[in-house]
């Protein structure tokens, strides 16, 4: 927990950015029957049945000292997508840092050996160099400022029936053009003064 919290300290570095990454599930789900658009006196109809389509993943990458996130939407959730996430992070994305800081949880598909499953060896290596990884403890996900643009991601866009990867990548990319447009940050308050005062409880006890 420390080990984040120290992190978010860490001044602007345009050689060294930060960024928080998460990800998550979105269900596809068409309408089986029109909805029924709104009119004077009438409030806008939709139909409980609804036709499931699959599931996509979401990908959220925020730099939060610079009010950027990027949204990557995948067919499937699995360590070659994570990798191939990464490698587009840093190549496209950030192909000039010296070293990116990621902030992220520990899902079994987050891990240096993902590179060394899709990459050939010494593609592997380069990308395992290009990154220096800060893991969120066990039950402490809220740690990650990715949660929180996800949250947004959710109340904001993904508050309805989107019927297939299409028109949820669009959606997306829209959202994030706007949020990006708009230069949102996270005010992050928490500090590691504050969880030694407040999270005492979840440190381990002293033996003397």
């Amino acid at each position: 927990m420390e080990d984040v919290l120290e992190v978010y300290k860490l001044p602007y570095d345009a050689k060294r950015p930060l960024l928080c990454m998460d990800e998550m599930p979105k269900q596809l789900l068409a309408d089986k029957r029109e909805p029924l658009a709104s009119q004077a006196g009438t409030p806008a109809r939709q139909d409980y049945e609804y036709q499931r389509n699959g599931v996509a993943d979401l990908f959220m990458l925020f730099e939060p000292l610079q009010g950027k996130r990027f949204v990557e939407v995948t067919e499937k959730r699995r360590k070659v997508e994570w990798a191939t996430v990464m490698k587009q992070l840093s190549d496209v994305r950030y192909p000039q840092a010296e070293k990116i800081i990621v902030v992220l949880d520990n899902l079994n598909t987050h891990t240096p050996s993902a590179f060394y499953e899709t990459f050939e060896p010494e593609e592997a290596r380069r990308l395992v160099e290009r990154f220096e990884f800060h893991f969120t403890p066990k039950h402490g996900s809220w740690l990650n400022m990715a949660e929180i643009e996800l949250s947004a991601l959710v109340r904001q866009c993904l508050d309805r029936r989107l019927p297939d990867i299409e028109t949820l990548t669009d959606e997306v990319q829209s959202w994030q053009q706007q949020r990006n447009d708009e230069v949102v940050k996270v005010l992050w308050q928490f500090t590691t003064t504050d969880a030694r005062t407040k999270l005492k409880h979840l440190y381990p006890k002293i033996q003397v």
